[in-house]
């Protein structure tokens, strides 16, 4: 029974404060992915948080609302910036306005990617660096975490294919 007067709300809503402090740095790190400049991310994280705060009334779901904000930003600033590059004959003009789709898609889910690794244990990151970034051999890998060969391609193999999974999740099918 509610009490004349007095307001109950069962779910407590984060304050613009709180959601910045927990979503500006995987922002930042997505915003990297894609745009591949720091002070670019920065301008366009900072335009996302301040748009939020426009619509903070009509946001249900902030963090969502965010990384779609950062990515359609960061894909007008490469469109922009791919229209000012192209090279004025017709033949090659053709040929890179049908990429710039392709290279945005790809984009994207490196910034997908960067972000749920960056989500994963530091163990786990670690893990992914070196297999695929360092492109160290499972024996390496073994030795540096001291464990064994086999631990290390079923954790990776795990690891892979949960974010696969969330890569599906969250609408990239293919790289």
């Amino acid at each position: 029974m509610r009490l004349p007067g007095k307001m109950t709300s069962p779910v407590t809503r984060r304050s613009l404060e709180e959601v910045f402090s927990e979503e500006e740095s995987p922002l930042l790190r997505y915003a990297f992915g894609l745009l591949g400049r720091r002070e670019l991310a920065e301008e366009v994280v900072q335009d996302a948080f301040l748009k939020l705060h426009q619509h903070w009334d009509e946001v249900e779901i902030p963090r969502a609302w965010l990384f779609r904000c950062v990515r359609n930003f960061s894909f007008n600033i490469l469109r922009k910036n791919n229209r000012e590059t192209l090279d004025e004959s017709p033949g090659e003009r053709e040929s890179a306005l049908e990429r710039p789709d392709d290279e945005l898609g790809r984009l994207e889910a490196v910034g997908m990617i960067q972000m749920l690794v960056s989500e994963m244990e530091e163990r786990d990151q670690s893990m992914v660096r070196m297999k695929y970034f360092q492109g160290l051999k499972y024996q390496e890998i073994a030795d540096k975490l001291e464990m064994s060969v086999g631990n290390v391609g079923y954790r990776l193999h795990h690891l892979l294919k949960d974010l696969g999974e969330r890569l599906r999740k969250s609408g990239i099918s293919h790289l």
